[in-house]
């Protein structure tokens, strides 16, 4: 009778072992037949363009907001980033030709510091503005004509200049090159030179204000707003003024007339 029992008892535990496996047995086989499942990924919440399980999210292209004020752009730093054509107003720079030949400029020009050259202020350039920074070189390789360059007789100091020029400024006008120099001397034409700098034989002494203030009162439309002075080693190098794109106006230009010499006082080599 006990053993009975006894093996009703194990019967029964086999039972429930039997039972225990036969789920593992049906999961196994069922792999087996199927081949393997593949797991589904999780999706994780992403902040930003980072995910919360380390992975990095492509982050979606950048939308430019609608009617949105340009951003004025630094110059380029390469030809052709720039159209031609934009930009804001123009700098004529006029450069005090016996300033610059004292300076260093004799063996950059020597026909412009030669003696007898009798050279006072002339054309450095005709520069395209931003309100801050400026365009350059927008096609360097646009050639100039003869017939272009004989609009520069007068204006620049050499040919050599005006060709520079016309590579690194010029070009970024959206004018052709006889339109450009033309433009350039018209520019240089409505400028008025004050006595005090029409081929003084002596050297002078000036403070920088009332350099400023002489080309005030021989252009009466001019304000210091729209013009800087220009100086390097205690000696005057340049006047710059800002102009209308139309060259008609002079126009205020923060960044150019903040530049301005701040010397107490500087020298004017005469011309020779």
């Amino acid at each position: 009778m006990a053993f009975g029992r006894i093996g009703i008892g194990v019967a029964f535990a086999l039972a429930l072992s039997v039972c225990a496996t036969a789920g593992y047995a049906q999961s196994f086989w069922d792999n087996f037949f199927r081949g393997p499942t593949t797991a589904q990924p999780v999706q994780t919440p992403c902040v930003l363009d980072k995910c919360l399980n380390g992975a990095a999210q492509k982050p979606a292209p950048a939308q430019a907001a609608p009617d949105a004020a340009p951003t004025p752009m630094a110059p380029p730093a390469s030809a052709g980033m720039i159209a031609p054509g934009n930009f804001d107003f123009y700098l004529l720079t006029l450069s005090w030709s016996p300033g610059f030949c004292d300076t260093g400029g004799a063996s950059k020009s020597p026909d412009q510091c030669s003696v007898g050259s009798n050279l006072g202020f002339v054309v450095h350039g005709l520069w395209p503005q931003f309100q801050h920074g400026y365009p350059s070189d927008c096609d360097p390789s646009r050639p100039v004509s003869s017939v272009a360059l004989q609009e520069t007789d007068g204006v620049f100091p050499n040919e050599g200049l005006a060709r520079y020029e016309w590579r690194k400024h010029g070009t970024c006008t959206g004018l052709s090159p006889e339109a450009f120099f033309s433009s350039v001397k018209r520019a240089r034409a409505s400028i008025e030179i004050p006595d005090a700098f029409n081929a003084p034989r002596e050297q002078q002494s000036m403070a920088p204000l009332d350099i400023q203030r002489a080309f005030v009162d021989a252009n009466p439309d001019l304000r210091p707003q729209a013009m800087a002075i220009g100086c390097s080693g205690g000696e005057l190098q340049e006047v710059r003024l800002c102009f209308s794109k139309d060259l008609r106006d002079f126009v205020n230009c923060p960044e150019v007339a903040r530049a301005t010499c701040r010397a107490q006082s500087i020298t004017i080599a005469p011309v020779h």
